[in-house]
């Protein structure tokens, strides 16, 4: 009798080995259950609408909130600062000093008292670009020259003071620099004033007189031991303003 070969059955059974246990069809993309039922499993199943509820075991975290008191829990951002104050460039009380220039016979000094270099920065970057509309790149100088005249008024009252002075370097250039304010009104009203004539001398001298003024006065309210020497502190703030001036009329 001729050998006959062992015939495999199409549902995977044979019947020399024994049949075989056939597996069910999975889903695509779906990990194999777990064996152990109680640990909680999540299916993320493809083409199927919505997800599944996390399980109850799951601690759920609302989403932090910016803004409010700084510790994450706020309203919003009305609450915040505006961009300018959170730099230290308070408009406020730039508008407040600047007002208090205007009038050389009753100055505020307390609102000079925190000193700012927010805006004695835009006094002067504003004289020189009124030196620039005229023809005169002055910034290097205008920046070289206040420097200079903080640090020569810084030097000549406390040395006038004594250890009594109380004068530090950061407040006696906010004071220049605010002081400022007349000789870049004077600068652009130079703009329209024939160079050379009588009168733009005259102009200068009265600006001049004007900034001097109301340093003199701020310096000597703010600082001790200011009142005995308010002579000589108006001479110097005389000779710095001056100076400026003779970029505007020269």
């Amino acid at each position: 009798m001729a050998n006959v070969r062992p015939v495999v059955f199409p549902s995977g059974g044979n019947p020399i080995n024994g049949p075989q246990q056939r597996r069910g069809p999975t889903v695509p993309f779906q990990t194999p259950r777990p064996a152990n039922p109680n640990i909680p499993f999540m299916s993320f199943d493809v083409g199927r609408g919505g997800s599944p509820p996390p399980p109850e075991s799951t601690p759920f975290y609302p989403p932090p909130s910016y803004g409010g008191n700084g510790m994450g829990i706020g309203s919003g951002f009305e609450d915040e600062l505006p961009l300018l104050e959170e730099l230290g460039i308070n408009t406020r009380q730039i508008w407040r000093k600047t007002i208090s220039i205007f009038n050389p016979l009753r100055v505020n000094a307390n609102l000079h008292e925190d000193g700012d270099l927010s805006g004695p920065f835009l006094f002067l970057m504003a004289f020189g670009l009124f030196q620039l509309l005229s023809g005169k790149i002055h910034f290097g100088i205008i920046l070289g020259w206040v420097t200079v005249a903080a640090l020569f008024l810084y030097v000549v009252f406390n040395m006038l003071a004594g250890r009594n002075g109380n004068l530090d370097l950061y407040r006696c250039l906010s004071l220049l620099g605010y002081c400022m304010l007349p000789l870049v009104i004077f600068s652009a009203f130079s703009l329209f004033l024939p160079e050379g004539g009588v009168f733009i001398f005259a102009l200068g001298a009265f600006f001049v007189l004007w900034s001097t003024r109301v340093c003199t006065q701020l310096l000597v309210e703010l600082a001790s031991c200011g009142d005995e020497h308010r002579g000589l502190i108006f001479y110097a703030c005389c000779l710095i303003y001056m100076l400026f001036s003779l970029l505007v009329i020269f």
